[in-house]
């Protein structure tokens, strides 16, 4: 995938209307079969740059795992927050995913004034924001939470595997890819794979 380097302009043009704390939000984990789905939340030190920040799917893990490091480093705050299995199958991928964003953003310390998000409004969040399609691209703000998140789930699915390794969780993530899937139909489903959210490809290989 090509990497395609976020920028600050939606930030700027926000903090010059007198939002000075804008935070960017996004999560990870949304189309997995295992694992929770995380969510972070970023306010950036526009006084602190930090080159080459890009959509965490863009990104090599090592340039992740550098980026993550620098960013939570020279952050003005950063906030982290998880739904795992049980809230997932409970209320549904979706509204799980928004709880997790909307816990990263209460988390952060100062709470912000303006809240940028990638594609969907966060209900429930006493705090002024926008949704921005395609925003992990386009803001380093979001882009930068993407990362984080992004860093933050794939050593989670490294606890999981090493805790069971029949399912590859370090390799794949969580996704559904060939060797997921193929364990999946050898083992059946470990306590942390979601069990309202199953691709078409598995469900022919479990009928």
């Amino acid at each position: 995938m090509t990497k395609t380097r976020a920028f600050r302009t939606l930030e700027n043009s926000i903090r010059r209307m007198g939002f000075n704390c804008v935070a960017g939000v996004d999560e990870v984990g949304c189309g997995c079969l295992a694992g929770p789905v995380v969510a972070a939340a970023v306010i950036l030190d526009p006084e602190r740059y930090v080159a080459r920040i890009a959509d965490s799917k863009t990104v090599t893990p090592l340039e992740r795992e550098r980026l993550y490091d620098q960013i939570t480093r020279v952050a003005v705050a950063w906030s982290v927050a998880a739904a795992d299995r049980e809230e997932i199958d409970r209320i549904n991928i979706r509204q799980a995913s928004l709880r997790a964003m909307q816990r990263a953003v209460l988390g952060l310390v100062p709470i912000p004034d303006f809240v940028i998000v990638d594609a969907f409004r966060i209900p429930d969040l006493p705090v002024a924001q926008r949704a921005v399609e395609q925003g992990d691209t386009r803001c380093t703000a979001i882009a930068a939470a993407s990362i984080v998140a992004k860093v933050t789930r794939d050593r989670m699915m490294l606890e999981l595997d090493a805790l069971d390794p029949r399912y590859g969780f370090a390799r794949h993530k969580g996704y559904a890819t060939k060797e997921h899937l193929d364990a999946v139909s050898r083992f059946g489903y470990s306590d942390v794979h979601r069990r309202t959210f199953r691709p078409p490809s598995l469900f022919d290989r479990m009928s």
